[in-house]
């Protein structure tokens, strides 16, 4: 329940988690802020283009490189933005910026932003220059970074967030009705050991679609569309059973609990290391069922993972067989 209670707390502050996430990648997001980068060197005019163009950003032209880093020296000037050609005309610009930090983050944002509209600018200019035409790009179009941030982070978070707690769960309710000496008094009952992990296995695999369910309806009512709503939740309940049976086997053989938690996240961290091997991300693939671009590989995957959903579940057999009630 204290699991359950923390992804509650969690999701009710999705949509303040949206607005600082977003805004360390996105600063318009916060509004109202200017920041002053000094520009000096050749061929400013574009430089400083670009730069009105982008909110937030303010340049104050100096004729000096002395002068443009005394600015940013005193603190008058954010960054120093440093113009020059080389000898085939393309346009260098050399940044000078504070140590890391928050302020460094958002301001590098936007110098990156600034950075790619003047390399737009210099290839549209030098276009009659190429031998052939390049490949033909799509055009562009607005689109607010909550919706990136919501599909690719927040929709992944929320539905992976219940299957790794509900292995965590199982790792230790095994444990501990081992070490209180409660499974023991189970054995008393009818129920074989089997019986008894497949009701734990059971119970904890479907708590995570069914937080699932109950985060997708969160999202639809703040206004979140979901294209397969029903494949997440699949995709959740097979993972789901996949991290239980991984967590219900590490149950079953750890000599304790500390070495059954260290086992079972070691387990998932490499499980974690392995997927970047997939053709595709599971994060990807929430992001693609969520948004309604799932190809081939998306489905083929959700197979995939059901398969070895399946296959955990037979593993935790086979090692419930293998394994000595007495000796738990």
């Amino acid at each position: 329940m204290l699991a359950i209670a923390i992804q509650l707390f969690i999701a009710a502050f999705s949509s303040f988690l949206v607005v600082g996430f977003v805004s360390m990648y996105d600063p318009d997001g916060l509004g109202g802020q200017e920041i002053d980068v000094a520009i000096v060197g050749e061929d400013r005019a574009v430089l400083e283009a670009a730069a009105d163009e982008q909110e937030g950003l303010n340049t104050v032209r100096y004729d000096t490189r002395e002068a443009a880093y005394g600015s940013f020296e005193n603190g008058r000037a954010a960054a120093v933005l440093e113009t020059t050609r080389d000898d085939q005309g393309r346009l260098l610009v050399d940044v000078a910026a504070p140590e890391e930090g928050i302020e460094t983050t958002l301001l590098v944002v936007q110098l990156r932003e600034t950075l790619e509209a003047v390399e737009h600018a210099e290839r549209v200019g030098n276009a009659d220059r190429l031998e052939s035409l390049p490949l033909s790009v799509p055009d562009e179009v607005d689109a607010s970074p909550y919706v990136g941030f919501t599909y690719t982070i927040l929709l992944p978070l929320l539905l992976f967030l219940p299957a790794f707690i509900s292995g965590s769960i199982v790792v230790d309710s095994l444990v501990e009705e081992r070490e209180r000496g409660t499974l023991e008094l189970l054995r008393v009952t009818p129920l074989s050991l089997g019986d008894v992990v497949d009701a734990k296995l059971a119970a904890t695999t479907a708590l995570a679609p069914v937080q699932a369910v109950a985060w997708l309806a969160l999202l639809a009512v703040n206004g979140t569309t979901v294209a397969h709503p029903v494949a997440l939740v699949g995709l959740v309940a097979a993972l789901a059973l996949l991290v239980v049976g991984l967590g219900t086997v590490v149950a079953l053989v750890a000599p304790d609990r500390r070495q059954a938690q260290l086992l079972y996240s070691v387990a998932i961290v490499g499980a974690l290391v392995v997927s970047t091997l997939l053709p595709e991300h599971p994060a990807n693939t929430v992001a693609k069922f969520g948004l309604g671009s799932a190809t081939g590989t998306t489905w083929l995957l959700l197979a995939l993972y059901g398969t070895l959903g399946v296959g955990a579940f037979f593993a935790v057999r086979a090692t419930v067989e293998r394994v000595d009630p007495a000796d738990l």
